[in-house]
């Protein structure tokens, strides 16, 4: 999944407007503008290529969500990583949402994925480790689609 798939996911799975995203980046110190934001919204066609947000801004994005969610650690703004993949991505919205092991498998669970905590547990692993592995696309889609169901059902109600 690239970085904008996710991006116009977790906009749509939590209503975000485009002052609330920039709001987020404005958390840890990036500027960004409306333009940028819509740009970044928009779905790639033939006929046109929308701007890709890079692994350092999407990464500011998720530290942004962090800190607004559960405030700055130690009054600290986190360092945006220049490279992410699935795993970071992953871990952070972990934390952003202050998800336990049991609210993933239950997203993961509404999304219609059955996963077992050991598996869960190996995606949150550092990589050197011999029980780490690497989260594919499938799961971070998954997980994605089980977060704007529970939101959007919880909504309803």
């Amino acid at each position: 999944m690239t970085n904008n798939d996710v991006f116009r996911r977790l906009k749509y799975a939590f209503n975000y407007n485009p002052e609330k995203i920039i709001l987020l980046f404005n958390h840890v110190g990036v500027k960004v503008v409306r333009e940028d934001v819509s740009k970044w919204l928009e779905k790639d066609t033939e006929e046109k290529e929308n701007l890709s947000l890079s692994d350092e801004q999407f990464a500011s994005f998720l530290n942004g969500m962090i800190i607004d969610n559960r405030g700055k650690k130690d009054g600290q703004i986190p360092v945006a990583e220049k490279e992410l993949d699935n795993n970071i991505v992953f871990r952070k919205l972990r934390i952003a949402l202050n998800l336990k092991d049991t609210d993933i498998l239950a997203l993961l669970k509404l999304a219609g994925l059955n996963f077992g905590k050991s598996e869960l547990s190996a995606f949150f692993r550092k990589p050197g480790h011999q029980h780490y592995k690497k989260c594919q696309d499938q799961v971070l889609r998954n997980f994605l689609n089980g977060l704007f169901l529970k939101h959007h059902e919880t909504q309803k109600k």
